[in-house]
């Protein structure tokens, strides 16, 4: 069975992908964890992990899914030229790629959001900032779905998740992940 692709990078957001993981686990999805280099990473909450593998080694063959948290200072990632071609040559695969909070500007970059709608968890005046977003293509929804691609805001990790999980056809009880 294929993976999810999961990228862990310093100071990522580990509650955004809380739910997700989830999901991912109720629908017996396998994940492989994905580091920029095989160093331990925190998260934001001090979360200690090991990716499973490097951006440079994963197969992209033994994936057909990627998830994306969102981090405190997405700004950090923005000269890290060899992510940027792992994103084109993940996307390229069509595979459904799901991406919460200030991770929507790993695919601007990538020029993976071009001519879809889509969320970010950035200020209008970051996204003016930054100058990868077509900001007419921005949607002020807490989750956008156009295609293969989930775009949310950190705060709509659960729903987020539920349609993750949901893109993936996956079996899971989504009565786990509400109030």
């Amino acid at each position: 069975m294929k993976k999810t692709a999961v990228l862990l990078y310093p100071h990522f957001s580990e509650y955004e992908l809380s739910v997700a993981l989830s999901i991912l686990m109720q629908g017996n999805k396998p994940i492989v964890t994905i580091g920029l280099n095989n160093q331990t990473i925190k998260g934001e909450a001090g979360l200690s992990c090991v990716p499973d593998t490097t951006i440079n080694e994963v197969n992209p063959e033994e994936i057909d899914s990627f998830l994306l948290p969102g981090c405190m200072d997405i700004m950090t990632l923005i000269d890290k030229h060899e992510l940027f071609e792992f994103i084109n040559q993940i996307a390229a695969k069509e595979i459904v790629i799901a991406s919460i909070s200030s991770s929507p500007f790993l695919l601007a970059k990538a020029g993976i959001l071009r001519g879809r709608k889509f969320t970010v968890g950035l200020t209008e005046e970051a996204m003016d900032k930054l100058g990868v977003f077509e900001k007419e293509n921005y949607c002020k929804d807490i989750v956008v779905i156009d295609g293969n691609i989930i775009t949310a805001r950190g705060r709509g990790f659960i729903k987020f998740g539920v349609y993750f999980g949901k893109a993936l056809n996956l079996e899971f009880d989504e009565g786990w992940y509400h109030e």
